[in-house]
């Protein structure tokens, strides 16, 4: 019985589609948070409970969560649970400073994440069918949309490097960016989003990362596909110690 239970929630997920379950799961655990139905230092429900009430998988329990942690709104305690934040980190309740710890922890995930993702792009050039070449193109287009109507693109890059890693044929390489889940794709949190002209070129500067990343996997450039995967990454490894120096010069 149970492992039906446990198929029909995987066909669940798979015909609702993973990125807009995560999306509704993370926001109705934020709007609890944010209304007060859970308070700082409260412990959400358990994985297990997650994954019961909203009918999704542990997969998307993960990713949902790792959003909300990514916001600063809860924190993973190993072995203890997840427990709430104090709500002044949110950013659209204040003009939120990025915390250092958290800005590490991102930068220490994008440096384990390049050499795999660096090597899912070349093989994605490789290997990549006429189906997975569109579904990235899709992706692409997708974050151009977003950026076109001022929406944060933080899904669908995350749907673009997910579709990079379906094109490797590997399962692999998806199966390690659904471990991180969105917080792989930190760059959110670069700019404070009250700052609507900055946030724009930079989303803008991303897409254009992106498109030299596109473009080489359509072209079956592996050569080209690695390098533009590595300057994509680099690039955001770059950001974060930046952010980093500025935490050593303007301490507190």
């Amino acid at each position: 019985m149970q492992r039906d239970q446990g198929v029909a929630v995987q066909m669940k997920d798979r015909s609702r589609g993973p990125g807009s379950l995560v999306s509704q799961v993370g926001e109705s655990l934020r709007q609890a948070i944010l209304s007060g139905q859970y308070s700082p230092g409260d412990k959400l429900p358990s994985e297990i409970e997650l994954t019961e009430t909203h009918g999704v998988s542990r997969t998307v329990i993960r990713e949902a969560v790792a959003a909300l942690r990514s916001d600063g709104l809860v924190e993973v305690r190993q072995g203890a649970g997840i427990f709430v934040l104090g709500t002044e980190a949110y950013p659209s309740l204040s003009g939120r400073r990025v915390d250092k710890a958290r800005v590490s922890s991102d930068l220490e995930v994008l440096e384990v994440r390049a050499p795999l993702e660096i090597e899912a792009a070349g093989l994605a050039a490789l290997r990549r069918s006429p189906a997975q070449e569109e579904a990235i193109f899709e992706c692409h287009r997708k974050i151009l949309r977003c950026i076109e109507n001022d929406e944060s693109i933080r899904e669908a890059d995350l749907a673009l490097h997910f579709a990079i890693a379906e094109a490797t044929n590997n399962p692999l390489f998806k199966q390690h960016l659904e471990f991180h889940g969105s917080a792989v794709i930190p760059q959110s949190k670069i700019v404070n989003e009250s700052r609507a002209a900055e946030q724009t070129a930079y989303r803008k500067m991303i897409h254009k990362e992106h498109e030299a990343i596109v473009v080489a996997i359509s072209d079956r450039d592996e050569e080209a596909a690695r390098n533009a995967m590595r300057d994509h990454l680099r690039g955001s490894q770059i950001r974060y110690r930046d952010l980093l120096k500025d935490f050593r010069t303007f301490p507190g």
